[in-house]
């Protein structure tokens, strides 16, 4: 696929310097054990499922449970005031939450708290995550109201496990749905600062170092544990993959993910088996996407249950449904909560048992004020789960296994799992300083030879021109302390993350979810649209992961308008397609129109757009997971390798992670 690249454009230099040291911890650890290591990991996932079972609970409306999540002195900070201690939370959440999770018909609380960035504290005993926060909320009688903002919180480990400190909300934008939202406050879109710097971001446990002890814990202990991480990170790219072909309805590929005894339940309709899953989702319609149809199923906040044994695992998350009918050219909103379960068979993960609690349904026109449309057959929501700290269901199962064990290769398989947790922290980091403004921190989280492409426009080599391209589209970066009048929100949720067999590489598909927002509702502007990063890539580099790669394929689809939203867009046969400014302004090192095929249908690229309502291709950097099933559209590397072989992290000592079914990130033959 690769080809050696004639010389850059005249009067484009490509820098490669060698990037400073830098200084994630002022005071690293000194204990380089991997139980230590683990912990430090086991820790992160903690506070993930932490905060991801407070939007679970939420959902529920069991704010008694919410508050049991906060220490004893946890304090809570809102736009106007502060609550602190567990009575004053408790007060705030039954005014908060209760009222629009009150179990009313067509009441709606719908939060979505994603896109984690979280960094652990040298002591490992405090941990700070910046989130993204959506609300839909309803009381099913007259009121739809849509909430955004970012939580900057703080969790402390306590005897009884991990709980939240602060919480810190900052509102952006809401707005009754029938108008449609802008900006919260009347200042403008503030940006919050970060609790962050960019050299932190790629090491959320600290730096990668080899181990030199097993420590306090014994080896068998430890790499149960080990193996429950590892385990984790694959179901969930599992049940994200699975999310993507749903969007496109590749029945195929869904249908291939599903163990042979398997069952889907929607509400109370129950499809038993493989001929069940067939007809299950051919009732969604027929494969694959025509124009004017979206069938957008996000997922977010997903808990992974992973069982003692290792063989089974249960997942609970939330699904927000942006759908489109192209033959009434009606929109609809859906909000559901599943809970999957899932089975290992011959070390591949599959998918057992899916149910779907449809929590409401609304057409786009009508929103869901007076509680949306009748769902007949419905069931209530599956329970929340509640993962046991990692380390307690360990001793059983080392005991039976993991009888001769090596140090040096538990720390390797350590390094897969630790890989995960920086990797999606440099994905959400990226898409937070993209929303800020803030070029040259944005710049920094890429690796001395890494590449990002420029909408519209193409590629360019290496944090100094990566910070030319930024500054000469947008301008320079903005005051922090200076509210904005606009603001584009680049969500960047259901991370597929394929790590290498030796923990130094990965290949990252996200989601582009992204929301605009104004003082005012504006056409061609507020409102959701979407797109999707599907080749992007990421690498360990002195002890700090830092981004490889990053390809933006946009739109898949945009809202014309708040009023009509996504179903309303059409097809524009003129198609105009005005070059990138960047073109002339700060010419690419590797131009969009220069990458063939990969590039077709996008703006900038070879040949017509195909723009929303038409349907832009999705591509796919890895096979199916379980049968190994080779999309249409596959890139296994990244996008410039094809004109430029260097540009490949294979040429700069890096294995190529897997990109099919694979064990321990190792493919299988």
């Amino acid at each position: 696929m690769a080809s050696a690249r004639p010389g850059l454009r005249p009067g484009i230099s490509r820098r490669r310097t060698r990037r400073r040291g830098a200084t994630i911890n002022a005071t690293p650890s000194v204990d380089k054990s991997l139980t230590h290591a683990v912990q430090r990991v086991e820790s992160i996932r903690e506070v993930k499922d932490l905060q991801r079972r407070y939007a679970h609970l939420g959902q529920l409306g069991n704010t008694r449970d919410m508050a049991g999540l906060f220490g004893d002195d946890a304090t809570v900070e809102g736009a106007a005031r502060r609550w602190s201690g567990r009575a004053e939370i408790d007060a705030f959440l039954q005014a908060e939450v209760a009222p629009w999770a009150s179990g009313a018909s067509g009441a709606l609380h719908f939060e979505v708290i994603d896109q984690p960035l979280i960094t652990l504290s040298d002591s490992g005993e405090h941990a700070s995550g910046r989130w993204h926060s959506l609300r839909f909320l309803g009381d099913g009688v007259a009121v739809a109201q849509i909430c955004a903002g970012i939580y900057e919180n703080e969790y402390h480990r306590s005897e009884a496990g991990w709980r939240i400190s602060s919480i810190r909300y900052v509102p952006l934008y809401d707005g009754d749905y029938v108008d449609g939202w802008t900006n919260t406050a009347p200042t403008g879109v503030p940006i919050v600062p970060p609790h962050f710097t960019a050299e932190q971001v790629g090491a959320p446990a600290g730096p990668a170092r080899p181990a030199d002890s097993f420590g306090e814990a014994e080896a068998g202990h430890l790499a149960t544990r080990i193996a429950r991480l590892n385990d984790e990170d694959d179901v969930r790219n599992l049940l994200h993959a699975f999310g993507y072909y749903v969007d496109r309805k590749m029945w195929a590929d869904v249908h291939d993910l599903f163990a042979e005894e398997a069952c889907i339940r929607v509400g109370q309709t129950e499809y038993s088996g493989q001929e069940g899953v067939h007809r299950a989702l051919h009732e969604m319609g027929a494969a694959g996407l025509v124009t004017g149809e979206l069938n957008d199923r996000m997922i977010f906040g997903a808990i992974v249950d992973v069982r003692p044994g290792g063989e089974e695992a249960d997942v609970r998350g939330f699904e927000v449904a942006l759908l489109a009918d192209p033959e009434s050219g009606e929109g609809h909103w859906e909000f559901s909560v599943f809970r999957n379960r899932m089975v290992k068979h011959d070390g591949l993960w599959r998918i057992h048992d899916v149910t779907v609690s449809r929590v409401l349904r609304a057409t786009y026109a009508d929103g869901w004020a007076t509680g949306g449309i009748d769902l007949e057959g419905n069931s209530a929501p599956p329970p929340v789960l509640n993962p046991a700290p990692r380390s307690a269901n360990a001793q059983e199962r080392a005991q039976r296994e993991h009888e001769d064990v090596q140090l040096a290769d538990l720390d390797r398989k350590l390094s897969r799992s630790r890989a995960y947790d920086a990797v999606e922290n440099l994905s959400a980091a990226y898409g937070y300083y993209l929303d800020d403004f803030q070029w040259p921190e944005m710049a920094a989280l890429f690796a001395t030879n890494g590449h990002k492409q420029s909408p519209f426009a193409g590629y360019y080599f290496g944090p100094e021109r990566i910070l030319g391209a930024a500054t000469a589209s947008h301008g320079a970066p903005r005051d922090p302390a200076v509210p904005r009048a606009r603001a584009v929100l680049h969500w960047r949720p259901q991370s597929v993350v394929m790590v290498s067999h030796d923990g130094r590489s990965a290949n990252l598909r996200a989601r582009l979810f992204q929301m605009r927002t104004a003082a005012d509702v504006l056409p061609e502007w507020t409102g959701i649209h979407s797109g999707n990063y599907a080749n992007d890539q990421a690498v360990l580099d002195g002890g700090v992961w830092r981004l490889w790669s990053v390809t933006i394929d946009e739109y898949y689809f945009v809202s014309p308008s708040w009023s009509g939203g996504w179903a309303s867009a059409q097809v524009d046969e003129a198609k105009p397609q005005p070059p990138s400014k960047l073109l002339s302004l700060y010419p690419p090192d590797i131009a969009m129109d220069e990458l063939g095929e990969r590039m077709r249908g996008f703006r900038g690229g070879p040949g017509p757009v195909l723009a929303w309502p038409e349907i832009a291709p999705m591509w796919f950097n890895y096979r199916n997971p379980v049968s190994g099933r080779t999309p249409v559209n596959y890139w296994p590397d990244c996008v410039p390798s094809v004109v430029d072989s260097s540009a490949s992290m294979l040429h700069h000592g890096y294995q190529l992670p897997p990109t099919g079914p694979s064990v321990d990130g190792k493919e299988l033959p």
